[in-house]
């Protein structure tokens, strides 16, 4: 197709005509949100949403957010060894939203948030006590990205196995988790597009074999 729209990253979008903003964000979409707590060795709690995240391997559970900077988050994981993932619905989205705040080192984002701490039952770090879901994690690596020059990036790959999941029990049916009764919510591209995943959007496929 001749008419589809081509850039080169390195070089920027904006010389392409009809690419007013960056579209990879918008493409790649929508994204699960690592919703992260952490603890640093004062003890200060620290909640913090990331737009890269995902799962990536079942047995045993391991589970990644890339942090584009060493922001606290890393810098707590990386001294504790633990973390916790919190899930974000649409009822907590204002207040995940809030988290998401630049502040100092010091700052409480579970209090700024005006969020209630939960404890976890195996590492330190609090969960969301009003989030249905939450993943009790350990640190098992930290990569720092590069490009295919090899230079080095300014953002970090921070993985962690799943010990302990959280699952409130509204969202089981007949032994299943239900997805969409949670109301997760899932970063689009933009400022500011959220998405939510609905029941009405669902459609089943079965693998062949």
């Amino acid at each position: 197709m001749s008419d589809l729209h081509f850039y080169e990253p390195r070089n920027g979008h904006a010389a392409v005509p009809g690419l007013a903003h960056d579209p990879l964000n918008s493409i790649v979409a929508p994204r699960p949100i690592g919703w992260i707590s952490s603890l640093a060795t004062d003890g200060t709690r620290n909640l913090a949403p990331y737009s890269f995240f995902t799962l990536l391997n079942y047995r045993p559970p391991v589970v990644g957010f890339a942090s584009i900077g060493w922001k606290d988050s890393v810098a707590n994981i990386a001294a504790t060894g633990e973390f916790v993932w919190n899930l974000a619905t649409r009822e907590l989205a204002a207040p995940m939203n809030a988290s998401a705040a630049m502040v100092a080192a010091g700052v409480d984002e579970f209090e700024l948030a005006g969020l209630e701490a939960a404890p976890s039952r195996i590492v330190g770090p609090p969960r969301v006590a009003a989030s249905p879901v939450a993943f009790e994690c350990r640190h098992t690596q930290t990569l720092r990205l590069q490009g295919i020059d090899g230079a080095e990036i300014d953002t970090w790959l921070i993985l962690g196995e799943v010990v302990g999941i959280h699952i409130a029990p509204q969202l089981i049916e007949d032994g299943a988790y239900r997805t969409a009764a949670a109301h997760p919510i899932l970063r689009g591209g933009g400022p500011a597009d959220y998405f939510e995943i609905s029941d009405d959007t669902r459609f089943e496929m079965r693998r062949p074999g």
